[in-house]
């Protein structure tokens, strides 16, 4: 919670920031009204707001750059530059440090692996991989630990090439967040009606869910 308002706050002053000088929105305000209002067609509006991403969806107290200025015209391009910025900083944030290709990996492996598990063993397949990041005994990436060498089937018959489903996607969500303590500290999970290898049978059970029983 502190690192997130850290980060709102740096937000905040990244936005607000630099000095402009324009025209502030009011009730009944429409970006071509402003336009028409300031001799301007709605295009040349449009180049001096890059940060009003839809010409349709402007709020009262919203600032418009009105002026033809270049130093207006900077004002406009660092403000959404810096806002763009920021953005990506919180999405960051609210991904727990993992970039968003490295939480699509996690996702298709969940998917391959507990497709047809309940949502729960779901979400606890991505806490294993998460808890193999960062234990000591595997390697520091969700990448790294999925394509370790003879760790996971899915990468093996490419299975883990199939896009994630909207479940695989929310089960890796909660495992970042309020379920990352699903499973504790497990390490490994396997179905053991199936498995051919039983070396995981001497380890500590932690948790059994649907076909899978999870291991540390």
């Amino acid at each position: 919670m502190i690192k997130l308002i850290v980060t709102l706050t740096i937000v905040v002053s990244l936005l607000f920031a630099s000095p402009v000088f324009a025209y502030t929105v009011k009730t009944g305000d429409t970006m071509t009204k402003i336009a028409r209002e300031h001799s301007m067609t709605l295009q040349d509006l449009a180049n001096r707001n890059p940060q009003v991403q839809n010409l349709d969806l402007i709020y009262v107290g919203q600032t418009i750059h009105t002026g033809d200025s270049e130093a207006e015209m900077t004002v406009a391009r660092t403000v959404a530059v810096r806002a763009a910025a920021a953005s990506a900083a919180l999405k960051l944030e609210e991904n727990q440090g993992y970039s968003e290709q490295e939480l699509d990996l996690l996702a298709r492996l969940v998917r391959a692996e507990a497709e047809i598990e309940p949502y729960e063993g779901k979400v606890a397949v991505a806490c294993v991989v998460l808890n193999r990041v960062a234990s000591s005994g595997f390697p520091d990436s969700i990448k790294e630990v999925i394509y370790q060498k003879g760790q996971f089937q899915p990468v093996r018959n490419g299975a883990i090439n199939k896009p994630a489903d909207d479940d695989s996607i929310n089960a890796v969500r909660e495992a970042l967040n309020e379920k990352r303590n699903l499973v504790g500290d497990s390490l490994f999970f396997y179905n053991p009606v199936i498995a051919t290898s039983r070396w995981l049978d001497s380890r500590t059970t932690t948790a059994s869910i649907g076909d899978h029983v999870f291991k540390r």
